[in-house]
């Protein structure tokens, strides 16, 4: 039996995605759809697994963000899985938000310590995989913009982040990724594709917010060929998606702002027709709104569009 090396079945699998890429693209034109699983977060009155579990089936969510939990406890992260398990509801990411890049040395040691955390957590629940951005140089604010984002000297620096929280965990289910931004590496389908080359684990994965990557008039305007490069491009390696919208306020600048989901201009039909392509389509996260309403509105309008576009989703209660 001839023995493939990382490296050798990295370079097989790009060589493979892009092909399956193409197929994807057809698949989607085509007709042919899988379901999808629709997120958001809990507003459950309970801290219960089983009654979470239960909420999130009774709200139509057949996905879920990780509910709060320590590693050191066992037993409830055992009950967790179990009850998600049980109620068919994925558990899509452990988000550990902090700066992987932080100019302190401290701060920057403290966070890599975290988000290893948080894979060994998402590793132990079942977890699709755990999320955080590479991080930015910006001192002030942890996810903020600076000129020196752009440099070889943060790429590697992500690249060897990325490497050292795997090279610790070594998880046997979950990925770790990246969220894409505008302003921080990676920012682009091809940035990501040099990072996952570059990284070169197998746990290594995507993590996909179209929103963050429209920095520009051009991508606002073309989101519908933003979301086939990157589908077209990274299919093979995104884990988990967040749903969000966009909307331009016009100013004497350019000024793009978060909206729900339906009332901005992000074209929702191929993003889903994307997803419904996929072998397992990953889990879509809605985030980032006021309250449980709004969240419900959110998802009324996914699913509306999905359907009429003959896609079908995953059904809840």
């Amino acid at each position: 039996m001839r023995v493939i090396d990382r490296r050798t079945f990295l370079q097989s699998a790009l060589v493979a995605g892009a092909a399956l890429a193409v197929t994807a693209r057809g698949a989607a034109s085509a007709g042919a759809a899988r379901p999808i699983r629709l997120g958001g977060p809990a507003f459950a009155k309970s801290d219960d697994p089983v009654e979470l579990a239960r909420w999130h089936r009774a709200a139509g969510y057949r996905a879920a963000y990780c509910p709060q939990l320590a590693l050191a406890d066992a037993d409830r992260i055992r009950a967790v899985e179990k009850a998600f398990g049980e109620a068919d509801v994925v558990i899509a990411e452990v988000g550990r938000w902090c700066n992987l890049l932080d100019p302190n040395p401290e701060k920057r040691k403290a966070n890599l310590a975290n988000v290893t955390e948080g894979l060994a957590l998402a590793d132990a629940v079942g977890a699709k995989g755990c999320v955080d951005i590479a991080g930015s140089f910006n001192a002030e604010v942890w996810y903020g913009p600076h000129p020196d984002n752009f440099t070889q000297k943060f790429f590697d620096g992500a690249v060897e982040n990325a490497r050292a929280i795997i090279d610790a965990v070594k998880p046997r289910r979950a990925k770790f990724c990246y969220e894409m931004m505008g302003w921080t590496m990676p920012e682009s389908a091809d940035r990501y594709l040099a990072m996952i080359k570059a990284v070169d684990r197998p746990a290594f994965g995507v993590h996909l917010d179209p929103c963050n990557l429209v920095n520009s008039p051009e991508k606002y305007y073309r989101n519908a060929d933003l979301l086939n490069e990157c589908f077209d491009k990274l299919a093979p390696w995104i884990v988990s998606c967040h749903a969000k919208d966009l909307t331009w306020d016009v100013e004497m600048n350019v000024h793009f702002r978060e909206v729900r989901p339906g009332t901005g201009s992000l074209d929702y039909g191929t993003f889903l027709r994307r997803l419904a392509a996929m072998p397992e389509p990953p889990p879509l996260m809605i985030e980032h709104l006021k309250d449980e309403a709004e969240y419900a509105a959110a998802a009324k309008h996914i699913r509306e569009t999905g359907q009429a576009l003959g896609l079908t989703f995953e059904r809840g209660a």
